[in-house]
């Protein structure tokens, strides 16, 4: 049993590092986290619209007055659910990989706010990304990238306190980045991790993070903010590792004998694993590794509207509520 619950604002993880969590976890719902020492701070990702990201950051400066002024944001990726907020951390240096800024323009805060607005205009797929975005606003988004990106690791001082960036992508998308405290054995990780929820490989290779995950494994590391889910420890990350690889393994004979990935999705035995949150998000993980499978030197590059109507429909078939059907329209 976690000693934290799972509960939405701002957790104390001690020292300095705090984890910002939003239940349930599922679409949309994305965690933070905040560095402090002194009068220095490092806020790790903003979160899918203004709204939320003004309510956090003002619950941020209630308890750490020095996030007053953030100095630094690192988004661990591009996402709009970890970047979309960017813009209201004005003065920041914000700092991402270059996989992060190359994938930033892909998410368009405009198209979805026109989705919303009118999801019938975009068929099945429109409707379950209004499902999926339904507790959010997003009119007035300014894209705001990165303005400093960096390779493979960075080193920065949080007043006496160092923090290390860690690229790790292409996995779950095209920037993944780590960011781990070392004295205090805390890492942020992003959608590295999806703890209590089903993970989605967007862009993979499938292979390649699972690799991450059993580095993480091996780091000096005792409590983890993932990108969706509660404050975890290794042992979700394991639990999410084993996820990936039965996939993986379970998806390969399949398209040894030529079955379309969508068929695939249907045919394989999730066990276990269709209990859990969005499990309707294998079909793009099957698309992945389909790709993964193909080692093609060039990737193909695959709209992502067609596969909200796809997952829809495994929804449904997996016989779950639509997504948010316990949110009110109210702050929980």
């Amino acid at each position: 049993m976690s000693k934290w619950k799972f509960t939405k604002g701002l957790h104390d993880l001690g020292n300095g590092c705090w984890g910002y969590l939003v239940p349930d976890g599922s679409w949309g719902w994305s965690n933070a986290g905040l560095i402090a020492d002194g009068d220095a701070t490092l806020l790790v990702d903003t979160l899918f619209d203004l709204k939320c990201t003004a309510d956090m950051l003002a619950d941020m400066r209630n308890a750490v007055p020095a996030s007053k002024e953030i100095g630094v944001l690192v988004n661990t990726h591009a996402d709009g659910d970890h970047t979309f907020g960017n813009q209201l951390v004005e003065g920041a240096r914000i700092i991402g990989t270059e996989g992060t800024v190359t994938d930033f323009d892909r998410f368009d805060p405009a198209f979805l706010d026109q989705v919303m607005k009118d999801p019938g205009q975009f068929g099945v797929a429109g409707e379950f990304m209004a499902e999926c975005f339904r507790p959010f606003d997003f009119s007035n988004i300014t894209l705001t990238p990165p303005n400093e990106t960096f390779k493979d690791k960075m080193t920065l001082m949080v007043g006496d306190k160092r923090v290390e960036l860690i690229e790790v992508g292409p996995a779950h998308s095209l920037g993944d980045a780590l960011i781990y405290v070392p004295e205090d054995k805390v890492l942020y990780t992003g959608d590295i991790l999806f703890s209590s929820g089903t993970p989605i490989a967007w862009y993979g290779p499938v292979a390649r993070w699972i690799n991450v995950c059993n580095m993480v494994l091996d780091m000096d590391v005792e409590v983890i903010v993932a990108g969706h889910g509660p404050i975890s420890t290794k042992d979700d990350v394991r639990k999410m590792r084993d996820y990936l690889v039965d996939v993986s393994e379970m998806a390969r004979p399949f398209y040894e004998q030529g079955v379309d990935f969508l068929d695939a999705a249907y045919k394989i035995d999730l066990g276990e694993y269709r209990d859990w949150n969005d499990a309707e998000r294998v079909i793009v993980t099957l698309q992945t590794l389909y790709d993964d499978f193909e080692a093609a030197k060039e990737r193909p590059v695959h709209v992502p509207i067609p596969y909200f109507e796809m997952m829809k429909n495994m929804r449904k078939h997996l016989g779950k509520p639509p997504v948010h059907s316990e949110y009110c329209g109210h702050d929980h």
